[in-house]
């Protein structure tokens, strides 16, 4: 296991912009149909903001039509951890990069069923893309 990436906050602050701050480090959410990559449809991997980590591959990405960025599945097992959200009176999973604890969005049991069910609902404000190398 990868040991966890651990900056002040002034560092993050001095990283990120205003909104991936509030986003990654404080566990913010950005308005629906307001993220750069809601809508995006190339091929690719969406890497942690904050440490580079690769987290989603542009092969599980889906329209859920909610106004976030959707996947049915991490890059792989260790790329997202999860953990209880018990804010605005409600009971959600958490969902937050592995290598650098960025808050990323949440997972819900409501995505495609021949995909496995679930639905990694993500803030654009926490991903940074890479296009895929055509050769």
């Amino acid at each position: 296991m990868n040991n966890i990436i651990v900056k002040s906050d002034q560092e993050w602050q001095q990283q990120l912009t205003p909104e991936q701050y509030h986003v990654t480090r404080k566990q913010g959410t950005e308005r629906a149909f307001t993220g750069k990559y809601h809508d995006y449809k190339e091929d690719g991997a969406y890497h942690c903001i904050c440490c580079g980590a690769v987290l989603f591959d542009s092969q599980d990405k889906f329209d859920s039509g909610t106004g976030w960025p959707s996947f049915t599945l991490p890059a792989d097992e260790t790329a997202v951890g999860t953990k209880s959200d018990r804010s605005f009176f409600m009971v959600r999973t958490e969902v937050h990069c592995s290598q650098c604890e960025a808050h990323l969005g949440h997972v819900f049991e409501d995505g495609p069923v021949d995909a496995g069910g679930l639905r990694y609902c993500i803030n654009s404000a926490s991903l940074d893309f890479v296009a895929e190398d055509v050769n």
